[in-house]
């Protein structure tokens, strides 16, 4: 178990013990009799649309108050990230966004809104990582046969778009294992495995629970999977690490943010809440159900990682050669 998710267990445990904490505590007694808007800055049925509400139904339910999602997908998730960023910060508007939020800055020259200094983190919901796949008919045994095949060869391979964490997560195992391929992004991460399917591109990584109906039939050949440890839907299928590449896992995080000027007292709040719904069973299910390893973190945590993360992905691009749009 790691620091951090001891951390989670510390955290859902005091939230628990002791939820009904005096109202008069946070700012501006929030939540008053007013509506949460929670946006997606991703299409509805995406897979962090799917994990978000499930966790903003708990939240709902746990204080009380009416949470209403809207998905202002575009840009990457720059569009819905951007309307938030600009939002009143008063705990009434908040932001569902996962990896790609620390990706933008090193793929769009200039966003509209500062990722570090326009937002907060305010808790992670935890991570959902990627499967490395190939067709069965290529003979690769495993990952080092894949990248010894992309130095000697021009291989390609296809996201669900420039930045997504199915694009990301084949970046960073380029840099670890350093190789060169073509990215080819197509509209979703199903598609471009039904590519890999029909052997117009040679290998993709997509989220593990949309992949399974493709490997079990046999469609499809998974690798690794892109984790620091191995996932219980393919216990047998080796991690990026253990397939001999320790820099190249890739955690997909999804989480909830805020306007950065939002009250101190508010985010704690949340944050609070959020590890209590994250430790019921039967959330947790569901959230496992979606690929999602449910744990959280603190707010300065998360705030801390959101800054190394954006460090890493614009070395990614730079090593990888990629010119922000």
């Amino acid at each position: 178990m790691t620091a951090s998710r001891r951390r989670f267990l510390r955290l859902a445990s005091c939230a628990l013990a002791a939820p009904a904490i005096p109202r008069t505590a946070f700012a501006a007694e929030w939540p008053k009799d007013k509506i949460i808007r929670i946006t997606v800055p991703f299409n509805p049925g995406a897979s962090i649309d799917i994990s978000g509400r499930i966790v903003a139904d708990a939240l709902s339910q746990r204080i009380g108050q009416t949470i209403v999602i809207e998905n202002r997908a575009g840009a990457g998730g720059a569009v819905g990230t951007q309307q938030v960023a600009r939002a009143e910060a008063d705990g009434y508007t908040l932001l569902i966004n996962g990896s790609s939020h620390t990706v933008l800055p090193a793929i769009f020259k200039t966003l509209a809104y500062d990722t570090v200094n326009d937002l907060v983190g305010v808790a992670l919901f935890g991570d959902a990582p990627n499967v490395l796949l190939v067709a069965p008919d290529k003979g690769y045994k495993g990952v080092q046969d894949l990248v010894a095949k992309a130095k000697s060869s021009d291989l390609t391979f296809g996201s669900s778009g420039v930045g997504s964490a199915t694009h990301w997560s084949i970046e960073r195992l380029r840099a670890a294992a350093k190789f060169k391929a073509t990215h080819v992004p197509y509209r979703s991460g199903v598609e471009s495995v039904t590519e890999v399917m029909t052997g117009r591109i040679d290998f993709c990584c997509v989220g593990i629970p949309g992949a399974m109906g493709f490997i079990k039939d046999g469609r499809v050949k998974p690798l690794c999977v892109l984790a620091k440890k191995r996932s219980p839907w393919l216990p047998d299928v080796p991690t990026v690490g253990e397939a001999g590449y320790k820099d190249a896992d890739y955690v997909y995080w999804q989480g909830l943010l805020a306007p950065a000027k939002t009250p101190r007292a508010i985010v704690e709040r949340l944050n609070a809440e959020v590890a209590a719904v994250l430790a019921m069973p039967e959330l947790r299910r569901k959230l496992e159900v979606q690929g999602c390893d449910p744990w959280t973190l603190t707010p300065p945590e998360f705030d801390v990682m959101i800054r190394r993360e954006i460090a890493e992905n614009l070395q990614i691009a730079k090593d990888a050669g990629l010119e922000p749009r």
